[in-house]
Parts: C-alpha cells; structure tokens; sequence
C-alpha cells in the first residue's frame, strides 16, 4: 500500500476534502477579499503530519508540509508554511507578506502600485510678493520714474497685498537720505487711487504705526520721521486727518506708534503754514528748495509771455521733474493771466495744451485752480477784479475741456453757477456717493466711518441738507432710512446744533425745493415732527428755527406744520409710522425684540447667539434700549449675566461706548419709578456704574451729555 504519497488514515482523507472545498470556495471570491489562498495539501500539512516514506529512500524524513510533486514528476521544496515557490498558491490569507503585482494580470489595478511621497518646496505667495517690490523700489530709487514703478507695481499683481508695499516703501526710506524720503511720498501721492486703494494706503500706514517699536531700534529718530511721513500724507490728501484720531484708538499710550500720531499732530499738522512747512521739509525730490522751484516755474511763464512759444515752454515745466507740484505751474499761470490781461489767451492755450499732452495732469489742473480760489481772498488786495476775474476763467477751461466740469457749482439754492471753497465741494459730491450707497447697503456703521474719514465735521448741516433732499426725492423706504440715519448720527457725531443748522439750510431753500418735489412742505415737516419726536430735536428746537427763518416765508410755515403734527393725538406712534416703517418695523416692535431676546439668553442662551440677535435689529442708535433692558433685567433676576453679555457687545464694537452711556443714563433718569418695583434698584445700579467704569464702557460721568445730554430716544418701557 506504500505509495509515492504516503498512506492516508480516514480522518485525514476527511480533512483533505474540506481543506479542498476550502480552497474551492476562496478562489472563487471576488479579488481583494483573499490574498494567497492556502492549498489542500498546505492546510493539511499544518497539522503536523508526518507521513512515512515509501519507495525512494531520498524522500525520506521530508515531511509532507515541505515537498510538492511538479507536473514534472519532480519533488519541489517549498517555502516553510506555504505562501511561496512557483507553481504554488501562497498561504491562506496571506496579509502579511509582500505582495507582487503582476502588470499582465487580467484584474491588474494601477492604482495598487506602490508610490512615495516626494517633498516639495511651497512658496509663500507673500513673501514672493514682499520680494519682488524690494527691486520695484530699489529701481525706483535709482531712476525716479513714477510711471514705471507704477507699471511694475500694477503688473506685480496681489493687489490685496499693496499694503506691505506702502509699509517696505515708507521703511526703506527712513533709512536713506532727504531725497528717496521726499521720492517716496511723491509716488505715494502717484499711486494713490490710481494703483493703490485709499483704504490700503490707511491701512499700511496703520502697519507702519505699529512696527514703530522695532523701526525705532534701527533708526534713531524713526518717531519724528514716521510722524513726518504721515503729516505728508494728510497734506498730499492720501490719508485723512481723522485717520490720527481713529488710528490713536487702536494703539498703547505707551507705544511709539502713538507718539508718532502725537508728533505728527502737534508738531507739523498744528503748526501755521504747517502745508507749506511739510511739503519743504525734505527739498523736494530734485535737491532743489520749493522756493527755487516757485522762481523757476514763475521765470518761464513770463518768458513764455514773452516768446508765446508754448512747445519750448512745456518743454521747461517736464524738464522740473515735479510732476507733483504742477499745480503751482497752474496756479502761478492763472495768477500772470489776471496781472497781466493780455496774456490770458496766450496762459489759456498754455493750459490747453499741457493738459492735451498730458504734462499737466486733471488733478494736479484741478489743484490749481482750487489753490487759487483759496487764496483769493489775499490776492484781491493787490488785483481787485480778482475774484470776478477768476469766475470768468472757470467756465472757459471747462468748456475748451481741460478742466473737469465738477470744478464748476450749481448752487441748489439759487441756481446761480459759482466757484466755492474746493474741500467744501469737494465734501459736497463726496456725501451724495456716501448717501447714495447707504441708500442701497442700509449700513450705518460704515455710513458713520466715511463721514469720519471725510474729517470735516463742519459741514455736518450740509450733509443733513443733502440726505434729507435725496430722501424726498425719493420712495418711502429711503424717507425711513434717512429719519433712522439721523438718529443714529445724532448720537455718534452730530451735535443738536448741527442737526438745527441743518434743518435750517433746508428751510430757506424750501421755496426752490418745491419747483422739484411737489409736496416737499409737507415731506420736510414730517421730517422735522420725526426728529422732535426720536429725541433728535428738542421742541424748544423748534422754536430757534423759526427764529433764524424770515417771518413769513414757507420755511416758518412748515415749522408750524410739524408743531400741529407733534401736538396731535398718538403723534408719536403716527410719526414713527409715517413712512410705513421703511426699512423695519417701530420702535415698539423693536423693543419686544430685545427684550426676547434678552430673556431667551438668561434662561441660557449663546453669547453669540445673543450678539448676532442684537445685529440683526439694524438699529445700532437705539442699542442704549438693549444696555436699559439688560441692567432692569439684571436686577429684577438678581443676575449678573447679564453683565457679560454687555461685556462681550462693547468688545466687538456692537454696542458704543456712546450708546453704553446713554442707556446707563436712561436708567438714572427713570431710577424713582424703577425702585418702585426693585427696592435696592439703587444700591444694584451704583454697583454696575462702577464695574462698567472699570471696564471703560461710559464715556462721561453720568448726568452729562453724550450727544445731547438727556435725551431718551423712545419713551420708556
């Protein structure tokens, strides 16, 4: 019975057929779910059996596990524990060895092929930036060429990124001579708006303050340098004069940033003549004083009056190499064609062409003529005419078409055409844009910063005049938005009497007003009864008003309109719906908003949650109602949390300081009817007046005006 293979017991035949059965069934599952299934004679072999060898002597001792037959009729040594040699199906199960891709295999996968991971250098799209304007101003510094660093800059891309230039601009020039100082501020002027955006330019500048710490330990007198660099933005007009107040805000008392806006201030802006003292502090980009560069330009001119030969004179005004004092050339032209009256078509053709050449550039021509009518008041000490005179130019350099017709003015009120003060006009078109994007963003908050930005808090009245006169004009939504508008404006920057001057302009024009708007009495008297009634003006207001108006013009007549419509019955509810709520709801509906959701954050809400509701009301001036709710409901619970949620409102900026105030003044004002139903009213108030004083949230001390003094925006709860 001794065969080649060996005898076989009956358990072990039973073994055999399962194992085979095994093997059967794996090699038919789908590809991944097996690896190297085992064969019958390999599961069989790991019992251990050794089987006794019969017929050659050489097979002798091999167990049974270790050998298999080749098609060959050869015995083949095979792997311990199967898995391996050819011609043999690999281990059952086989995870843990290496596996071998077959590329000819019918289930071949490229995506089982074995890969590396190789490392790569990842660039900083920054820092290539921060590199690349190194050399744009290191050529710059070596060329002085405006209109190729210009170029490359606009080339470089990465616009978002303009403010590190401003900031590696400014630096790398506080380190050098007088000459790239005064080269940096001249492209600065250049870029500005053109290349680089006005915000961009705050906003490097802003850097710029806060790395004055490290600056100064390279640069001995970086503070009175970077002050100097910023007193020449605020005159070149790129920045400001409010960004010294709002940056101020947002740097330590004690860091150099903050001495810089303090020198800057103090030491060059508040100084007589300060424009002039700036703009010749560093000589001028080609060595030369402002003064030489005044004989030079008032030399050609009169040669050029002389000759008439305008080409050699253009000529002369490129050769200055002070594209950014042009508007002296423009100016002093103006001035020789008033002295000298039969040189003004010869100064006119000048103009002309420099400005058709592009030599002389729109607003470098626009700043000469503003210059101009700035100082005519001093001129006509020496040229009496001057004034009738330089109104005869305006209209001439408009029509032949270089002079931008903005220049000229038409007066709302009069219809009269008539030159006025630059910035006034200047602030004029700038408030119409402003109004006109509030009218379609609805956003206060950044209405209020533009203002700002504008620094010219004396024509507050006219921006009141002009918002007002838009929103007649206009549908019922906008009416609503402007009344909210002033509200809101009253409590952050505007003065009653700001308000009443305001009001007044709109009067004496009200007679012109109603060639245009119809029903403007009646517009213009409910917006007057609409401000008595949020506590904007006062009824005393009133009354000053009509004292400054002519006795029995339409303007008296529309005061004593909105005097009837205050008087009336359920006036203030009428007039706060008297545009149909406009862009929300009244101010009672208002008011359960808050207090919803005031009582849904002390029964446990989100902080954030809390803020985003108080966002989402769109009435930041009536927010001192959330500060009034929040501390009654403070004391009624006898729960500080609400404390914090006031905390973290004044941190984001969702509730001033200003409306802090105001609302911790509202609840004084109305402390007798309060400890009516809190007995310790006052003891609990006395203890959030002193925490909110360590925290900085009042302004004042209480009793004393925020912006009108007691004013309560809406009757009390």
């Amino acid at each position: 019975m001794a065969t080649g293979d060996g005898f076989l017991t009956g358990e072990q035949r039973k073994m055999l057929k399962i194992a085979s059965q095994n093997a059967e069934n794996l090699s038919s599952s789908p590809k991944g779910l097996s690896s190297s299934p085992k064969s019958p004679s390999q599961l069989f072999s790991e019992h251990h059996l050794k089987v006794p060898a019969a017929g050659k002597a050489t097979n002798a001792g091999i167990a049974v596990r270790h050998v298999r037959r080749s098609h060959s009729g050869k015995l083949v040594r095979v792997k311990k524990d199967g898995a391996g040699g050819k011609g043999t199906w690999g281990k059952l199960l086989d995870t843990d060895g290496e596996s071998h891709i077959d590329r000819s295999d019918p289930n071949y996968d490229s995506g089982e092929e074995p890969y590396q991971l190789v490392g790569a250098t990842i660039s900083d799209p920054l820092d290539d930036y921060k590199k690349a304007v190194v050399s744009i101003i290191e050529e710059y510094f070596s060329t002085g060429d405006v209109e190729v660093a210009a170029s490359d800059l606009r080339e470089l891309g990465s616009s978002e990124y303009h403010l590190y230039f401003i900031k590696r601009l400014v630096s790398m020039a506080m380190d050098r001579h007088d000459k790239e100082k005064e080269m940096a501020s001249v492209l600065l002027s250049a870029l500005y708006a053109d290349v680089i955006s006005p915000s961009q330019i705050r906003d490097g500048f802003v850097i710029l303050l806060e790395s004055a710490d490290d600056l100064a330990v390279d640069i001995l007198d970086a503070v009175d340098i970077l002050a100097l660099f910023i007193a020449r933005a605020v005159v070149d007009d790129i920045l400001p004069p409010a960004f010294l107040t709002r940056a101020k805000k947002t740097l330590p008392e004690s860091s150099k940033g903050f001495q810089v806006l303090q020198t800057a201030e103090k030491s060059y802006l508040s100084a007589p003549h300060h424009a002039e003292l700036v703009e010749r502090k560093w000589g001028g980009s080609t060595h030369i004083t402002v003064e030489e560069v005044k004989k030079k330009i008032a030399d050609l001119l009169r040669e050029y009056v002389e000759s008439g030969d305008a080409v050699e004179a253009c000529r002369c005004i490129r050769e200055l190499g002070v594209s950014f004092f042009h508007h002296e050339v423009v100016k002093r032209a103006l001035v020789l064609a008033m002295e000298i009256r039969t040189a003004e078509p010869l100064i006119l053709k000048l103009l002309k062409e420099a400005s058709e050449e592009g030599l002389i550039s729109s607003s470098q021509m626009a700043k000469g003529f503003a210059r101009l009518a700035e100082s005519l008041d001093d001129l006509a000490l020496d040229i009496p005419s001057a004034k009738s005179l330089f109104q005869s130019l305006i209209p001439k350099a408009i029509a032949e078409g270089w002079l931008d017709a903005s220049f000229m003015k038409s007066s709302g009120d009069d219809g009269q055409v008539q030159a006025e003060d630059e910035k006034v006009k200047w602030f004029k078109e700038e408030v119409v844009t402003i109004i006109h994007e509030y009218f379609l963003s609805d956003d206060i908050p950044e209405l209020i910063r533009s203002l700002e930005d504008l620094g010219m808090p004396e024509c507050n009245p006219i921006f009141l005049k002009k918002l007002i006169t838009l929103a007649m004009d206009r549908k019922n939504r906008e009416k609503e938005m402007a009344s909210v508008l002033l509200s809101a404006l009253h409590i952050e920057i505007f003065s009653t009497d700001d308000i009443a001057n305001g009001f007044v302009m709109l009067l004496e024009s009200a007679e012109d007003t109603a060639l245009d708007i119809l029903d403007a009495s009646n517009e213009l008297a409910l917006f007057l009864a609409r401000a008595v009634i949020d506590d904007v003006l006062a009824p005393l207001n009133l009354e000053e008003i009509c004292s400054k108006l002519p006795p029995n013009c339409s303007g008296s007549e529309t005061v004593r309109m909105a005097r009837s419509l205050i008087a009336a019955r359920h006036a203030g509810e009428r007039l706060l719906r008297c545009w149909g709520g406009g862009t929300g709801w009244a101010v009672e509906d208002a008011k359960d908003k808050i207090l919803k959701l005031l009582e849904e954050y002390e029964s446990g809400g989100v902080v954030g949650e809390a803020c985003q509701c108080i966002r989402d009301l769109g009435m930041p001036f009536f927010n001192h109602e959330v500060v009034k709710k929040a501390l009654v409901m403070a004391m009624e619970k006898k729960n500080d949390r609400m404390l914090d949620l006031l905390q973290v409102c004044f941190n984001e900026g969702l509730i001033t300081i200003n409306q802090m105030t105001k609302g911790f003044n509202r609840i004084k004002d109305g402390m007798d009817d309060l400890a009516l139903d809190i007995p310790n009213a006052e003891e609990k108030f006395s203890f959030y007046v002193e925490y909110a004083q360590k925290k900085g949230w009042l302004l004042a001390p209480l009793g004393s005006s925020v912006a009108d003094g007691s004013s309560n925006a809406v009757a009390g709860t």
